[in-house]
C-alpha cells in the first residue's frame, strides 16, 4: 500500500481519538446549529462518483472502495439529516454499471443488501432520524435475493415519515422519463367514464316533446286516438284513407317509428371519449415520475470533478436547481466538504430572496404620503 494511504489511517486514528473525537463533536454541533438558522435545501441528491479511482489511488481493492463509499453515504446522510433536509437521492448504481465485470457487479449487489438493511435496524441511522428508504428504478433488471433484500430494508422503515432517502438502483434518467411517457400514453388510451351531452341535438327534441306530453300514459292516449281517427276515415273513404297513410306525418307506423327512433337517440346520449392529449402537460408527467411526491430537487452534488450528470435526475433538474462538481472522491466526502456548499447556496438563496423583493418595490413604485 502507498505511504498516502497509512496517512489516512493514522488520521483516522488520531481523529478518533476521545479527546479529539469529543472536541470535533461539539464543533459539528455548533456549525449545524448556525446552519439550520438560515434556508435548507429540502431536496438534495448525490452523485456518488470516485469509489473505483480512490481505491486505485490508494491501491486497495475496488469492493473495498464502494465499502468506504457506503461509510461516506452513512455520514453525509446524518449531516443532511440534522440540517433539515427531508428528501436525499442518490445515485447508487446505474443501468449502465451492468456493462462492467460480473465480479464487480455481484459485489456491488451484495454491498447493497447488507448496508442498506443495516441502516434500516431498529435504532440505527433511518430509525434515529426518522427516515424511510424508497428503492426507485428497473426492478426488474436486479436478482431475486437481492429485491427480497431491498424491499425488507424499505419494509423496516415504511412507517417513518420524517425524511426520505431515494436510492437509484438501478436506474438512469432516460428510463424513468421512458416510463412516465408510456404509463401517461396508457392513461390517456382510457376512455374517461360516459357523460351526458346537455345540448345535443335529442336532448332539446326530448324536451321540445315534453311540453306536449307530460307523461306515458297521454302518449298512449294520443296514440290510441290516432288510431281511432284512421280507421273511422279509412271506413268512409278509400282516397282519404290513401291521401293520409303513406304520406301522413300522423299515420301510426311513422308514430311507432319516431318513437323507436327517439328510444335509441335517447339511449346514445352517453358516450365515452378518449382524453384530449392537448391536456397532457409537464405536470401530468410530473405525476409519473419516479419522485413524483417529493420536494422539487434544489441541491445536486456530484465528487471526483467530473462535470457531468450521467443520466441522473435529468427531469428533476429546473432552473432554480442549483448543481455543484466537486474534486474531492466520493469516499473523501465529508461534513467539512459540504458545508461550504450548503453555505454557498445559502448565500444564493437570500440574494434570490432580495432580488425578488428589491423587483417587487420597484413595482409597486414609491408610496405618496398626503
Amino acid at each position: 500500500m502507498s505511504s498516502s494511504f497509512y496517512l489516512t489511517q493514522l488520521r483516522r486514528c488520531l481523529l478518533s481519538s476521545p479527546p479529539v473525537e469529543w472536541a470535533i463533536q461539539h464543533i459539528r454541533e455548533l456549525l449545524l446549529g448556525a446552519l439550520r438558522q438560515g434556508p435548507i435545501p429540502q431536496h438534495v441528491a448525490f452523485v456518488m462518483d470516485g469509489n473505483r479511482r480512490f481505491a486505485r489511488q490508494h491501491h486497495i481493492e475496488t469492493i473495498e472502495g464502494h465499502n468506504m463509499g457506503f461509510e461516506a453515504l452513512a455520514r453525509i446522510l446524518e449531516v443532511c439529516y440534522k440540517s433539515g433536509v427531508k428528501v436525499v437521492t442518490i445515485y447508487a448504481f446505474s443501468i449502465e454499471n451492468f456493462q462492467r465485470s460480473q465480479y464487480e457487479v455481484d459485489h456491488l449487489m451484495e454491498i447493497a443488501k447488507v448496508k442498506l438493511s443495516q441502516m434500516s435496524q431498529h435504532g440505527d441511522l433511518m430509525d434515529r432520524y426518522g427516515a424511510s428508504i424508497r428503492i426507485i428504478g428497473r426492478r426488474d433488471l436486479l436478482r431475486e435475493d437481492v429485491k427480497v433484500e431491498l424491499d425488507k430494508a424499505a419494509a423496516l422503515t415504511k412507517d417513518n415519515n420524517k425524511a426520505i432517502l431515494n436510492v437509484c438502483f438501478p436506474y438512469t434518467s432516460r428510463d424513468e422519463i421512458t416510463t412516465a411517457v408510456r404509463e401517461t400514453v396508457v392513461d390517456y388510451l382510457k376512455p374517461v367514464p360516459p357523460r351526458r351531452r346537455p345540448f345535443s341535438e335529442t336532448h332539446i327534441a326530448r324536451n321540445i316533446r315534453a311540453r306536449h306530453v307530460h307523461s306515458a300514459q297521454e302518449r298512449r292516449d294520443m296514440l290510441r286516438d290516432v288510431e281511432a281517427a284512421v280507421e273511422a276515415e279509412t271506413s268512409d273513404s278509400v282516397s282519404s284513407s290513401t291521401t293520409l297513410h303513406p304520406g301522413s306525418s300522423t299515420s301510426t307506423g311513422q308514430l311507432e317509428d319516431n318513437m323507436t327512433t327517439d328510444t335509441s337517440i335517447n339511449g346514445a346520449e352517453y358516450s365515452a371519449v378518449l382524453p384530449d392529449v392537448e391536456a397532457i402537460t409537464p405536470a401530468v408527467l410530473e405525476e409519473h415520475m419516479f419522485t413524483r411526491d417529493t420536494p422539487p430537487l434544489e441541491l445536486l452534488v456530484r465528487t471526483s470533478g467530473v462535470e457531468r450528470l450521467s443520466d441522473f435526475m435529468l427531469w428533476q433538474c429546473h432552473e432554480h436547481t442549483t448543481i455543484r462538481f466537486l474534486k474531492c472522491l466520493w469516499p473523501e466526502f465529508d461534513l467539512w466538504h459540504f458545508l461550504p456548499v450548503l453555505w454557498e447556496w445559502q448565500w444564493q438563496q437570500r440574494r434570490r430572496t432580495l432580488t425578488s423583493w428589491n423587483g417587487n418595490s420597484h413595482a409597486i413604485g414609491p408610496v405618496k404620503v398626503q
